[in-house]
């Protein structure tokens, strides 16, 4: 069997990514930046009011107080994206409104609220400001050149909002990965058909689909495909021709009816390796069929799910470019003890509460839905290892 860390890193090298694309902006937030982005202009623009209030000469105003106020005369006002073009005079003062561009000669803005209009024209300073005390400097925030955002990033929309800011309209990202999800064994069922004794509904395409979408690939789900090798073959066929990716469910163990390993070979495929040391999982295909690739999961949904997010999430991120392609973890501190007699790594599910406190979502068994749906981490206990209420333990999030 191929270790967990081994057979990751053979599927991160062996995957390419899917070429890229130049997408509006608006259209960015979630996306994997192809390139690099250097600003191309400083941020802010140019030095301008951060309140409502009149642009003065620092030097004017330094000693005002409420009971000796400054006394300045007001010589104009400049709106948010208008200039005033003459340089301020001393002891006079331009009404500004936040946004509004710092006329020549002003060094300070006074707010509003600290001045009293008193003549036509003439304004009352009561507070004294300090030299560009309210003013927001050109390039205090970003400076032309700067790096903004560094390819294989991805694009949040707090970067969106300071690429518009910057006029940037359209940005170099990966493109999206088509992924076809199958489904294989003639006891599953369709979500929405009569129960029927002996067959079981099948759920694994919704949840990797929902994971699919998490990081913005796009899933196609295909129908049930029966335990019979022709409808496998025809099934693996159309997935590969419309897709970058195919991830299965069931069929890759070594059982009569188990037939998506014979399949694939059997359309041009060529398998990697299967079966990873972990639990749960275990039966685990990876291969090439020219420049696409198949994921083969357990038919198990605790199993699929586990794999996925081991193995097939880091490859699906790579392949769209994404640089850091971990799950998010963090430490935390057991509130019961974990167990694992076995002789392979067990990634239990786990609860993780507010402050950092971890149990168990329920029993571990690998056919236990409930505790899968319960969980929002996973933790990786060694084979023969328990480990102590009050451990502090790794966290691998599932709720990313």
């Amino acid at each position: 069997m191929t270790g967990l860390e081994e057979a990751r890193a053979q599927i991160l090298q062996s995957v390419n990514n899917a070429g890229r694309e130049t997408v509006s902006l608006k259209d960015a937030a979630g996306r994997i930046a192809a390139d690099s982005v250097l600003a191309n202009n400083d941020l802010p623009l140019f030095d301008n009011s951060a309140v409502d209030g009149f642009a003065v000469r620092s030097v004017d105003v330094g000693r005002a107080t409420m009971g000796k106020p400054a006394k300045l005369r007001v010589i104009g006002k400049v709106a948010a994206g208008d200039v005033w073009e003459k340089r301020l005079e001393e002891e006079t003062a331009i009404r500004l409104f936040t946004g509004s561009v710092m006329p020549s000669g002003a060094d300070a803005v006074v707010m509003q609220e600290d001045t009293i209009d008193s003549e036509p024209n003439q304004i009352q300073i009561l507070e004294p400001v300090k030299p560009y005390e309210n003013v927001r400097l050109k390039g205090e925030d970003v400076r032309k050149g700067d790096v903004l955002l560094r390819e294989g990033a991805t694009i949040t929309p707090a970067i969106v909002g300071l690429l518009g800011a910057l006029g940037i309209s359209e940005i170099s990202v990966f493109r999206r990965l088509k992924v076809g999800l199958l489904a294989t064994g003639s006891e599953l069922l369709e979500p929405g058909k009569p129960a029927s004794e002996g067959r079981v509904f099948e759920s694994n395409r919704a949840m990797i689909a929902s994971f699919v979408a998490r990081i913005g690939a796009e899933a196609s789900t295909y129908p049930i495909v029966r335990d019979d090798l022709e409808d496998t073959k025809k099934a693996l066929t159309r997935a590969f021709d419309e897709n970058h990716v195919v991830v299965t469910s069931g069929g890759v163990s070594v059982g009569e009816f188990d037939h998506v390993k014979q399949a694939f070979e059997a359309i041009g495929g060529k398998q990697d390796f299967w079966k990873v040391n972990i639990k749960p999982g275990k039966p685990f295909v990876f291969g090439r069929k020219a420049d696409k690739f198949l994921f083969g999961l357990p038919g198990n949904p605790v199993s699929a799910m586990v794999m996925f997010v081991l193995l097939v999430r880091p490859a699906l991120m790579r392949m769209q470019g994404a640089l850091n392609v971990d799950l998010p973890s963090h430490s935390g501190v057991l509130l019961e003890q974990l167990t694992n007699r076995g002789d392979r790594r067990h990634f239990m599910r786990v609860v993780v509460e507010g402050n950092s406190k971890v149990r168990l979502s329920g029993p571990q068994a690998s056919h236990m839905l409930g505790s899968l749906a319960a969980a929002n981490g996973l933790v990786d206990v060694p084979p023969g290892k328990v480990l102590e209420a009050g451990t502090t333990v790794q966290v691998w999030r599932l709720d990313f």
